[in-house]
């Protein structure tokens, strides 16, 4: 019974949401926290979230299966600084690069990600680190600015299963019952 409660008060939550903010391109199961000041022309597969008070700037593309823990801000590369003769506040914006994070990435709380940026499927970056380049699949990243610490998967029959998972994903029987168990 508090399971049923529970996805009809996330259902309701995110039907409201996504018609307030405009939210057109997210999967009907993409949850966010509150306060997440998210463009409108946001893309999130199946399963994605994005936790309390993060900030995602334009054109920004999650896969299935990511969480963006809270904090997390997907900013910057926006305004021109090259007009001599001009202050950069008048300069006005550069057009806002793509940033595409795949599927079965977990992003820690209190990262910063520079837009343009792409994170491989699979990928984890530590809490707090500031991703200003593209970031390997299935690998771990943490810094500041963030770099390789190792691969996910040590053996690389483990990296074929969960490639294999991610490539047949339509077909996985995951749920809002197997959610943060």
């Amino acid at each position: 019974m508090k399971q049923l409660v529970r996805k009809t008060y996330r259902n309701i939550r995110m039907y409201t949401l996504r018609k307030m903010k405009g939210l057109n391109n997210v999967d009907k199961t993409f949850y966010m926290g509150k306060n997440v000041k998210v463009s409108k022309d946001l893309v999130a597969g199946k399963y994605s979230y994005i936790g309390v008070n993060s900030i995602i700037y334009p054109n920004v593309h999650l896969g299935d299966y990511t969480i963006l823990a809270n904090n997390v801000s997907i900013i910057g590369g926006d305004h021109k600084y090259t007009t001599p003769g001009c202050p950069i506040i008048f300069s006005g914006r550069s057009e806002r690069k793509e940033t595409k994070i795949g599927k079965d990435v977990w992003i820690g709380a209190h990262v910063k990600i520079l837009t343009g940026v792409s994170i491989g499927d699979g990928s984890i970056i530590a809490m707090g680190s500031v991703v200003t380049k593209d970031v390997e699949p299935f690998s771990v990243y943490g810094g500041v600015p963030a770099k390789k610490i190792k691969d996910r998967f040590k053996i690389d029959e483990d990296l074929v299963i969960h490639k294999k998972m991610l490539q047949e994903s339509k077909s996985l029987k995951y749920g809002f019952k197997d959610l943060c168990r």
